[in-house]
């Protein structure tokens, strides 16, 4: 069985289908249209936000035998080389295991040498920042002077870590965290696609959870369909992720705000017992805790659809809840989220950080 997972199937294989980059996109395609084609190229970005990919779809436009073009026909040897991973002039390279000075050096001998049957010889270094100081020494030479027929994509997570002297030599460009609503949509056209049902609130869950990746939204989105077996909702994804229920949260952040202790330890005893990620606890409390400040500075003009089933409650938290009481709980649920790996365990440190919100609360 020939299974291709969804984050390769759905990636994709035309600038035009790349999400949340609209300005990088813009920009590359206008430098290839115009034949304007630079010899380096560093990408930066987090994880899973198009950096390889776009390193791909440029050799592909770079090396396509129809035309230098920013829309590759995808049907020449050299397209379909490049999408399956079999093209001796593109070579992608894994900066992270290809580290010492010797493996560059032996990489770099070759350059000289003509490509086989493309265009450019081109060179993807994916993750380049972990290449040693001397690496970076032997490939900054050839970035000064390169031969005509080599390209560099040089893709990094941690710009930081690249040399100033080498970032100098290249067209750089920083992409974007993709935004929820980018990766909710995309989320959805893939299900769509794959004949899969789903509930809305669910799939925003897993946007949320994805951290402005692509990649990693689509592999939440896998593990979902699978967990699920192709049926997506609410309850099924707060199980699969540990995230609390929604009624959960909101009784501790009423709790938190009357500063009733007893309740709150009642409440985590009884969530103890239930299959839950301790940290969401806090992130999901934060969440709600933004959205009641909202709701006190906007009134009505603020809705928020993933507590709409609680909106008569939350409103009478907005209409009795003390702005410096929500200030105090979400600065010290904050700090005390960074110190949670430091706690014996997570559940001792979130309790023990609501507590403290409550004590900062009646010391204000």
């Amino acid at each position: 069985m020939n299974y291709q997972i969804i984050a390769r199937k759905y990636r994709p294989q035309s600038f035009k289908d790349i999400i949340g980059q609209k300005n990088i996109i813009t920009a590359i395609c206008n430098s290839i249209f115009m034949k304007k084609i630079h010899h380096a190229w560093l990408l930066s970005g987090t994880r899973g936000v198009g950096k390889t990919t776009i390193g791909r779809l440029l050799a592909k436009s770079l090396n396509c035998q129809k035309d230098i073009s920013s829309i590759p026909c995808r049907v020449c040897t050299n397209c379909k080389e490049i999408e399956t991973g079999t093209s001796i002039d593109f070579i992608e390279i894994d900066a992270a295991s290809r580290t010492k000075i010797e493996e560059m050096r032996e990489i770099l001998d070759n350059i000289y040498y003509c490509p086989s049957k493309s265009r450019f010889k081109i060179y993807l270094i994916d993750e380049v920042h972990m290449l040693s100081r001397h690496s970076f020494n032997a490939l900054l030479k050839t970035l000064e002077e390169p031969p005509k027929h080599v390209k560099f994509i040089l893709a990094t997570t941690d710009i930081e870590k690249i040399p100033k002297t080498i970032a100098s030599r290249c067209l750089c460009f920083k992409l974007n965290i993709l935004s929820e609503e980018d990766i909710l949509n995309y989320l959805k056209f893939v299900l769509k696609n794959e004949n899969v049902n789903f509930d809305i609130d669910a799939l925003k869950i897993i946007s949320e959870h994805s951290k402005g990746s692509m990649r990693d939204g689509l592999n939440l989105l896998e593990h979902a369909i699978s967990f699920s077996k192709s049926n997506i909702n609410l309850n099924k994804i707060n199980i699969m992720l540990g995230i609390p229920s929604k009624k959960n949260i909101y009784l501790l952040t009423q709790y938190l705000l009357e500063k009733d202790y007893k309740k709150i330890m009642f409440l985590l005893n009884k969530m103890d017992k239930i299959n839950i990620e301790w940290e969401n606890i806090l992130i999901e409390i934060l969440r709600l805790l933004y959205h009641i400040a909202m709701k006190k500075i906007y009134s009505s003009e603020w809705n928020d659809n993933i507590y709409k089933n609680y909106l008569h409650d939350i409103q009478e938290i907005v209409r009795n809840g003390n702005k410096k009481d929500i200030q105090i709980c979400y600065k010290t649920l904050l700090d005390g989220r960074k110190k949670l790996i430091f706690s014996p365990n997570h559940k001792i440190g979130v309790t023990m950080t609501l507590l403290q919100a409550i004590t900062e609360m009646k010391n204000k």
